[in-house]
């Protein structure tokens, strides 16, 4: 068994790889793309330079592909521009906005924060009337991360102050209406 391992290492190599980049691409963050890349390339040569692939040549090689992964892998950050999409902690995301991606109740819900770090989906409950999908949010308290509380970003500042303004303005203008039509019955 040992031997039949030995003797197809750059196919084994490549093969355990090829399934590491696959689970990356499923589950984006787990950081296996940077192992998968090296097993690939070291695999790659062995399959290509039969000769050379000989297990001490193929773990040197295993490691010079990780650490060329490694650095490119940092080097471009591909997952969110050196960090700055990143949160530092839950009080950053107090103010964010969003837009819902699953209806939000005062029970559950969910939403997807612009710049919400390196995964934008958060648990949300919201404490007025529920949320419907695809409205756009703000985040009003972080909850510590984990559940955040949200309100419709159109409704914010429509509270009861803003509506008991809005009535009386329109009482004054329905005032102002009636004023001007019973001088124009006067004047006419």
């Amino acid at each position: 068994m040992v031997e039949f391992l030995v003797e197809n290492l750059p196919l084994a190599l490549l093969g355990a790889g090829l399934v590491l980049m696959v689970l990356e691409a499923v589950s984006p963050g787990a950081h296996l793309i940077v192992v998968g890349v090296a097993l690939v390339g070291a695999g790659l040569i062995g399959v290509l330079f039969p000769p050379i692939a000989g297990p001490l040549v193929m773990a040197a090689l295993t490691l010079l592909f990780g650490a060329a992964a490694t650095w490119i892998y940092r080097e471009f950050d591909f997952y969110g521009g050196k960090g700055t999409a990143q949160t530092s902690d839950s009080d950053s995301l107090s103010g964010r906005t969003g837009y819902v991606t699953e209806r939000v109740t005062n029970r559950s819900g969910e939403v997807k924060l612009e710049e919400g770090g390196f995964s934008p989906h958060y648990s949300a409950r919201t404490a007025d009337e529920p949320i419907p999908e695809g409205e756009e949010v703000i985040v009003l308290d972080p909850g510590g991360g984990n559940v955040l509380t949200v309100a419709p970003l159109g409704g914010l500042g429509d509270d009861e102050i803003d509506r008991a303004l809005a009535r009386e303005a329109a009482s004054r203008e329905s005032e102002r209406g009636t004023d001007r039509a019973t001088e124009t019955e006067k004047s006419g």
